[in-house]
């Protein structure tokens, strides 16, 4: 009898338990879900950054070759036209922000000073290509070199938060079907 009582009590509290355990739907709906908005623009963006990679990387090439310097001007104002692309994007993010997720809310910090640092750099490719000024062929190289990591290392950034939430959709998806959080 007394073994029934205490098997009656360990069963009623383990219930008690699980039941505090277990999140109520009011629960769940403090929770942040990814905006489907943002995940979008982050995948256009992650593509836009891919090409100002491949840009950058091509023009870097270019101090290991003869080429003209109009090939150059050529390159330099397709850059500046991928890295504008990519600035009105950013905008949208961040116009889009405040709806988004936390992890795509550091997505966005972390875009916008990378973005910033690849500019002032095209810039200084875009001057030294100028014909007002005297060329110098170290500091040219220094620029070409600089954009093309800071557009490697944006592309990559972008392409591993996009791979990020593709990865967290796909357990939050798993989650639901499974029933577990």
């Amino acid at each position: 009898m007394n073994r029934r009582i205490s098997t009656a009590w360990l069963g009623a509290s383990a219930l008690l338990l699980a039941g505090f355990l277990v999140p109520t739907p009011a629960a769940r709906a403090g929770e942040t879900h990814d905006s489907e908005q943002v995940s979008k623009l982050l995948s256009e963006a992650k593509t836009l950054a891919f090409q100002v990679k491949e840009d950058a990387i091509a023009m870097e090439g270019f101090t290991r070759m003869d080429v003209a310097w109009e090939t150059h001007a050529a390159a330099i104002n397709r850059i500046r036209g991928d890295v504008n692309a990519l600035g009105k994007q950013v905008a949208k993010l961040q116009a889009a922000a405040e709806g988004a997720a936390p992890w795509q809310k550091t997505a966005i910090n972390r875009i916008v000073p990378f973005l910033d640092e690849l500019d002032g750099y095209t810039s200084a490719v875009i001057e030294q290509i100028k014909g007002d000024q005297k060329r110098n062929p170290a500091e040219y190289k220094d620029y070409l070199e600089a954009n093309r990591d800071y557009a490697t290392d944006l592309a990559a950034m972008i392409a591993d938060f996009v791979d990020y939430g593709n990865a967290k959709d796909r357990v939050d998806r798993l989650g639901a079907k499974l029933e577990v959080k």
